[in-house]
């Protein structure tokens, strides 16, 4: 499925800003500013903060007040300080230049399993896998993984897919199409499967389950 999907990302992927640019510091402030907020909502917010915060040297001697200012709006503010404090920990551990590993970025303030190896393999080409909602979603339907999200083995099941197919060519451009797919064509309601390049590949599709996977959560049952 590697090869249809990049393919499919190349012709089909959205101009975005963050995706114009080689620099880490600015794939990192995106992946950031993406988590919990929608990308027409990011990229203004994006572009503001970049222009006042240029670098992580800019970033990790600005006053916290300001960094917040540049954040008001967008909610989710640990996120603006965990960001804040990365900085500080990248100038003084790293010299102001992101390091370029996932297990290295795993050791600094907000970075979980997904922003390393976002950060690691689009800004770095490290061959580092991530899994979103996006990427979940689609890995449930290709290989047909059954349990409901957050359940350990499932969340095991599509890491473990996740990191055996990122090794290979372009593993940053790789991530970014899984995601691209998720959100623009294997979508959680009303999929455009008929449009999906690597259809042929697609368990769900194929056994006709596409819209039971990946299960819904459980609304937790009222208290009687």
């Amino acid at each position: 499925m590697r090869g249809p999907l990049l393919d499919w990302y190349d012709r089909n992927k959205r101009d975005l800003p963050w995706r114009r640019t080689r620099d880490p510091y600015a794939i990192w402030l995106s992946e950031v500013m993406l988590q919990q907020t929608q990308v027409t909502t990011v990229i203004p917010y994006w572009e503001r903060f970049l222009a006042r915060f240029p670098t992580a040297r800019a970033l990790a001697s600005a006053p916290l007040d300001d960094v917040l200012a540049g954040w008001k709006g967008l909610g989710y503010y640990s996120r603006a300080r965990n960001l804040h404090r990365a900085a500080q920990e990248v100038v003084a551990r790293f010299g102001g230049s992101l390091p370029s590993t996932a297990a290295e970025l795993l050791e600094l303030p907000g970075f979980g399993r997904y922003t390393a190896g976002a950060v690691a393999s689009i800004a770095f080409g490290e061959e580092a896998p991530l899994v979103d909602g996006n990427v979940a979603r689609v890995f449930s339907r290709i290989f047909e993984v059954e349990g409901l999200p957050g359940d350990r083995q499932r969340e095991a099941t599509l890491w473990a897919l996740a990191t055996a197919l990122v090794k290979g060519e372009r593993p940053g451009d790789f991530n970014q199409a899984l995601m691209e797919h998720g959100a623009t064509t294997c979508r959680p309601e009303n999929p455009l499967c008929l449009l999906c390049p690597v259809r042929g590949a697609c368990v769900a599709f194929r056994k006709g389950r596409v819209d039971e996977l990946p299960p819904p959560r459980c609304a937790p049952r009222p208290r009687s």
